[in-house]
């Protein structure tokens, strides 16, 4: 009997889940197909009924990111109808010692800019795709500033790269300023107090 298309969904689901989480541990190049399977729970046979590629699933991992985050839960978890409010608070979020400790849940932005940039052309377009919602978020923030959509990717621009260069040093101080001193910068730009 034929597996539904709902049962295919929720494979393929758990498939790209599996294979966020280990691209964010490990690398793209340190992680198999096999591996990948493995954390799933199934073949590598199974794969290729979902994948044509790794690189396919790896666009479809970075993508994944926008749907099943936990800046969205967080967020969602306190709504708010004020689009600067929103903005502050993912600020605060993207830059919190919680994000930071949560490898597992990484965003790719952060977590994957050397993969990605040595990867194929569907990972980078999951990438650019996830830079430019980011930056939209922040732009709506932004709407009666006549720099707005500049200073939305400056901030997009300060909270990746205050994250990257944090997850690069053993020095917790170091760490720590990088994430005030870009916060700060970001917050500036939403003109936050």
């Amino acid at each position: 009997m034929p597996y539904t298309a709902e049962h295919k969904e929720r494979t393929r689901a758990k498939i790209v889940e599996s294979a966020r989480k280990l691209f964010n541990r490990h690398g793209f190049e340190q992680v198999s197909i096999e591996t990948i399977m493995s954390e799933a729970g199934l073949t590598r046979g199974g794969f290729y009924n979902h994948f044509e590629s790794k690189d396919e699933l790896y666009a479809a991992a970075v993508a994944s990111f926008a749907t099943c985050n936990p800046f969205r839960k967080d967020i969602a978890s306190a709504p708010t109808s004020d689009p600067r409010d929103m903005a502050h608070r993912l600020v605060n979020l993207y830059l919190s010692d919680e994000v930071l400790e949560d490898i597992e849940n990484h965003c790719p932005l952060y977590a994957l800019p050397g993969d990605v940039a040595r990867a194929g052309l569907s990972p980078q377009r999951a990438y650019t795709d996830l830079i430019r919602n980011l930056t939209r978020i922040y732009a709506h923030a932004l709407k009666g500033f006549s720099d707005g959509e500049q200073r939305a990717q400056a901030i997009v621009a300060l909270c990746v790269g205050g994250m990257v260069l944090a997850r690069t040093t053993d020095d917790p101080v170091l760490r720590a300023s990088l994430r005030t001193a870009a916060r700060q910068q970001a917050l500036t730009l939403l003109g936050a107090n």
